[in-house]
């Protein structure tokens, strides 16, 4: 056991990420563990159709090719690179790791961690992984291995491994592996918690934020930073932004141990270094969640521009001649959406025009295929003034459905493959705890009474959002102790309806999280079948924050 701080990096938030961040944390600056996250749900189904075409395939290629730049000056620096690019093929990646070391010349000692595959216990999916935790990681890491690479661990995992294997930590200390968790999570989407993607982006500079690292210590707590001179910035604000990203409630489960997500501290320590800590642990829940992609047909779609004057009567007009071509064969899912991005006596062809978009969806290609774009471009002179689509569509694709399962964890094969080929199983939690609910904690104080102005409500508190399969989750957080006292009692989950009326026949449940002067929103099936599926404009809700900071509401003048 060791008592120093451990350094560990990212250089990967999702499977297309800037390819050289690789490079740029190696040569930025000490680090003693690289980490890489390359997988998400929509990933998984991409690899589950690669390895349908070539079975040796199913792991990010991406991080080889990296690799092949990167690796020897990773040897050179004595840094440690654990990524779950393996994807659905671990032992693949894993051998293509070893090839590739040998062609290089390069001494380095690969492993890999398996048994995350669950789909031949899910008929008819494409690919079913069960989310793993850090300590096979950690097995990897004490037997010496340079490079460990995984399939569907939890993104924290890539943090919370390193962190178990060099202070020793055992699996009941909860505490400090929750404070490995939160750490692991504000780092899982790379420049998301360095200025990227951040609502106050005016203040980061952030053209080409730097990635961020975390500096472990024993104790569970850390300090996340970045390198020297990199751009954006690192601030209690983009630390509280990617902790509420794809989260819910005051409970933050994971396979090693439940977070407390309502005793997080965040303390501004420097220029670019906030504190994390005050993170409390619990026995993880008796179930892993398992992500099951499946196929779920074919998908098509066409964007008819509308413009100038009547573009609700030119809009009625398209769908009453769609339909009567779908009275013939309709397909399974058809869905309209019009968005009037047109405006009154515009300057621009442009500007004067509305976009009526027309999806459809069908398990038989044919539906969703020529039926579709015969139709469509068959009205190019038989329908509307000023008739175009902005593509014709083509012949259907394929779409994926993501769903979610659960698994005992006594019922998965965790496995560490050592880089000497030894096989360690990884027993399962001794202890666990059913996943209840927080009570909702005490409000503040709300502000006296006084003037008000109708206004942004992004003026007032920051946002972001993600999904999380058909679900979608809006963090909101104040950025003083003032705008939280309003906040907190202005933003319900009734007026979240109100002002995102998609969500207003959802299910929307509001957690509140004082420590961070944040609400989270979860709303139900606001994504239909996932991202996959590409229902929805914005498939992944990733601007649904956005939108509802630019609601506007009657907010006091003194926030303002």
């Amino acid at each position: 056991m060791t008592a120093s701080a451990l350094r560990v990096g990212n250089a990967s938030g999702f499977y297309g990420d800037r390819f050289d961040a690789m490079r740029e944390m190696l040569t930025g600056g000490p680090l003693d563990v690289l980490t890489g996250d390359y997988l998400a749900e929509l990933t998984m189904l991409i690899l589950g159709r690669d390895r349908l075409k070539d079975p040796n395939a199913g792991y990010a290629r991406t991080f080889l090719r990296q690799l092949e730049e990167c690796l020897g000056l990773a040897h050179e620096r004595g840094v440690k690179i654990v990524a779950n690019a393996g994807g659905l093929n671990p032992a693949g990646l894993a051998d293509a790791v070893r090839a590739l070391a040998d062609r290089l010349g390069i001494p380095v000692r690969v492993a890999h961690v398996e048994g995350d595959d669950r789909t031949t216990a899910h008929p008819g999916s494409l690919a079913a992984h069960a989310y793993l935790g850090g300590f096979g990681i950690a097995q990897c890491l004490r037997a010496g291995a340079d490079v460990v690479v995984t399939g569907r661990v939890t993104d924290a995992a890539l943090v919370t491994g390193p962190a178990a294997a060099h202070f020793g930590w055992a699996p009941t200390e909860y505490d400090r592996l929750a404070g490995a968790v939160v750490a692991g999570h504000v780092l899982e989407c790379g420049a998301q918690a360095t200025g990227g993607n951040y609502a106050f982006f005016g203040e980061g500079g952030a053209v080409r934020p730097g990635f961020p690292l975390a500096e472990l210590h024993q104790d569970g707590s850390s300090v996340i930073t970045k390198h020297p001179g990199t751009g954006g910035l690192v601030d209690v604000g983009t630390v509280t932004a990617q902790l509420l990203y794809e989260t819910a409630g005051a409970r933050y489960a994971g396979p090693d141990t439940t977070a407390r997500l309502d005793t997080v501290r965040l303390t501004q320590e420097g220029r670019d270094r906030v504190r994390i800590d005050g993170v409390v642990g619990e026995a993880p829940p008796p179930a892993l969640k398992v992500g099951v992609n499946r196929l779920g047909g074919f998908r098509n779609e066409v964007v008819f521009v509308l413009t100038g004057l009547d573009i609700e009567s030119k809009a009625a007009l398209v769908r009453r001649q769609m339909g009567a071509v779908f009275a013939e064969s309709r397909p399974a899912h058809v869905d309209w959406d019009l968005v009037r991005t047109d405006r009154p006596d515009a300057p621009t062809e442009e500007t004067a025009s509305a976009l009526l978009r027309l999806v459809v969806r069908d398990p038989v290609q044919e539906k969703a295929g020529r039926a579709l774009s015969g139709a469509a471009v068959e009205l190019a002179l038989s329908s509307y003034p000023g008739f175009h689509v902005l593509a014709p569509p083509g012949r259907g694709t394929p779409y994926g459905v993501f769903e979610t399962a659960h698994v005992p964890q006594d019922a998965v094969g965790h496995v560490a493959v050592l880089h000497d080929g030894r096989r360690v199983p990884v027993p399962a939690p001794r202890d666990t705890a059913a996943l209840d609910a927080v009570p909702e904690p005490p409000l503040p104080e709300p502000l006296p009474p006084g003037p008000v102005r109708r206004a942004p409500l992004g003026l007032v508190a920051g946002a972001r959002s993600g999904d999380k399969g058909g679900d979608a989750n809006v963090g909101v957080w104040a950025r003083t102790d003032d705008a939280w006292r309003w906040l907190a009692h202005e933003l319900t989950a009734d007026r979240f309806r109100e002002l995102i009326p998609e969500a207003r026949d959802l299910p929307v449940t509001r957690h509140t999280l004082p420590n961070l002067r944040a609400l989270n929103f979860v709303v139900e099936g606001i994504l239909g079948e996932g991202v996959a599926a590409q229902a929805r404009f914005d498939p992944q809700a990733k601007a649904l924050g956005e939108w509802l900071r630019s609601r506007h509401l009657d907010i006091p003048e003194a926030l303002l």
